[in-house]
């Protein structure tokens, strides 16, 4: 354990000395950036604004030795890279992707990595490159990879041995893809190779200067109808979001290591693994955690200096099931949370057990951080905190008109007259939906909520039907599209049920076919959610289904999944505690 006594030692130091200043930020953008009156500059780019600037800062001196990503994988293997490393690798990246693969600013480059280092070269060397990156979850299966190819015209994609197999199966129902390039120990005929490339690339590159308004990324996020939108942030919207939040959330210092438990698909992951520690010149830290085990994360936060975590409730709620007085903490200090509905009980629990509170943040994939509870607030069990200052977060009414304290409405944010800073651009290709959203002067969230005295809000569920289990969100058309190409299936309604672990999980209600209504209907459950698992990405499964001679319809014939979810959840209420 040498290497880690070193490197605690090097993070010791850094952090005395870091501490006795404050670190800002110098750069010729930002310093013309008036947070009160929501303008940005006219350029900015992560990369260079960012990245290059703690680079030289470590060049010139200034900034003492240390990590800026640390990743591990369990079996002994480990990156370290400081900022100046960061950069060049970067640079490398952006070589690779606008030499090699011949990809000119603009272009649209999806990038589907599990939790390897090359996830934050690539996102790196695009942003570099001025092209638009488009993270996708390796849980993803041939008709979602091929939906978002050919919807976002792809360029190029960038993934590994664990997609690439089906990437090859749709490639050419995608006209606009040109160049695939993998993230592998082994070669595959028609893909280049990152890892050699990166390694021949020239580490001289000249940063694309972008537009804070032009496209940085796409996410693509699910709806109560139809398929996937492509949700697109600008420069803006990500890494200027990110400066103005910095102080205001987990408040990060150059000497601080944070871990995200989240897949690199999810916004999440780029909020508190890649803009906020880099903001602050704080450490990174990744572990490929190839499946989640409690075990292997609480022997991480034992035995690396690591001092904020951040992970969905879920993680908290399967950590408190072990037995924590076997293991110590000695480093750890901030625990973040987001994605869903953090229950009192896991609170409570993780502070009896470990001394330290659990800190709520809320947003969206359109909006990044929203509301948050930072470590200078009064934490609230059961609430998600203030909104964060230039976010004007209110409860409204069915006509756009802000709630008074205690009254129960639609959580918004105000757009006009002025569109603050972080605000995504809008749906690609879709001003409908992106208009279908704004009521009043307020963006519709989609969620219920109640703002008290002190302006905490309190999280009531979605206003929609969208299913948030364990954090990931997913859309019930996509489960009801995969369960209709089963022949069993006539008719299905997709709705959420609760759940003591996960929050909430996926039900899904059945009309099945006349022949196989004599089928055993538990060996049938077990063949639909198998089938479901196959074609579309495994985390959307129905864990529950209900076989029913008929769903609930309006007058016009479409399914009232509201009457089925409102019974679902009033069932589970009147059963109670089991």
């Amino acid at each position: 354990m040498h290497w880690l006594w070193k490197l605690q030692q090097v993070c010791i130091r850094w952090g005395t000395q870091m501490s006795s200043r404050t670190v800002h930020l110098h750069t010729k953008q930002l310093t013309s950036l008036q947070w009160g009156h929501q303008e940005a500059p006219e350029k900015f780019n992560f990369a260079s604004d960012v990245i290059d600037h703690w680079a030289g800062m470590e060049k010139a001196g200034k900034r003492p030795p240390g990590p800026a990503l640390w990743w591990v994988n369990g079996d002994g293997d480990e990156v370290v890279w400081n900022f100046s490393q960061l950069r060049e690798l970067s640079q490398q990246a952006a070589n690779v992707l606008s030499g090699a693969c011949s990809l000119q600013p603009g272009d649209r480059v999806a990038v589907v990595l599990p939790r390897v280092p090359e996830w934050w070269l690539v996102t790196l060397g695009c942003m570099r490159a001025g092209l638009v990156f488009m993270p996708g979850t390796i849980q993803m299966k041939a008709k979602d990879i091929l939906y978002r190819l050919q919807e976002s015209k792809a360029r190029a994609i960038v993934a590994g041995d664990e997609v690439s197999q089906i990437v090859d199966t749709v490639a050419s129902e995608c006209p606009s893809l040109k160049m695939k390039l993998l993230v592998s120990e082994k070669s595959r005929d028609g893909w280049l190779d990152f890892k050699t490339l990166l390694r021949e690339a020239s580490t001289n590159h000249c940063c694309v200067e972008t537009g804070s308004q032009e496209a940085a990324a796409i996410y693509f996020t699910s709806g109560t109808s139809g398929l996937p939108k492509m949700a697109e942030h600008s420069h803006a919207s990500l890494g200027i979001k990110a400066k103005m939040d910095a102080s205001k959330w987990m408040g990060l210092q150059a000497s601080d290591i944070i871990w995200t438990i989240s897949d690199t698909a999810w916004i999440l992951n780029i909020l508190t693994s890649f803009l906020q520690p880099w903001i602050a010149g704080a450490c990174t830290f990744i572990h490929l955690l190839p499946k989640f085990d409690p075990e292997v994360i609480l022997k991480v936060l034992s035995s690396y200096p690591i001092n904020n975590m951040v992970g969905a409730p879920i993680v908290y709620r399967m950590l408190i099931q072990q037995d924590l007085s076997s293991y110590k903490f000695p480093h750890l200090q901030n625990c973040f949370s987001g994605g869903e509905s953090l229950l009192t009980d896991t609170l409570e629990n993780w502070r009896a057990q470990t001394g330290l509170d659990i800190r709520e943040f809320y947003g969206q994939t359109e909006t990044g951080l929203t509301c948050r509870v930072s470590k200078t607030m009064k934490l609230k069990p059961g609430y998600l905190g203030t909104a964060i200052p230039h976010y004007d977060v209110q409860v409204l009414d069915d006509k756009g008109k802000i709630l008074p304290p205690g009254t129960q409405g639609d959580l918004g944010i105000r757009v006009k007259p002025i569109r603050p800073i972080g605000i995504f651009s809008g749906y690609v290709d879709n001003p409908e939906k992106t208009a279908a959203n704004i009521r009043g002067d307020f963006w519709i969230l989609g969620d219920r909520a109640i703002k008290d005295q002190d302006d905490y809000f309190q999280y009531l569920g979605r206003g929609d039907e969208i299913i948030n289990s364990s954090g990931y969100r997913i859309g019930p058309s996509e489960v009801e599209n995969a369960l209709m190409e089963h022949p069993a299936v006539v008719e299905t309604a997709v709705v959420s049920s609760p759940d003591p672990v996960r929050g909430e999980v996926v039900k899904a209600f059945v009309v099945l076919a006349p022949e196989f209504l004599s089928h055993d209907s538990n060996q049938l459950t077990k063949e639909l959610q198998q089938h479901v698992k196959s074609v579309t990405a495994p985390y959307k499964y129905p864990r529950k289904v209900e076989f029913v001679s008929d769903l609930p319809k309006t007058v016009t014939g479409k399914i009232q999944r509201k009457i089925l979810r409102d019974k679902e959840w009033k069932t589970s209420r009147q059963a109670g505690p089991q």
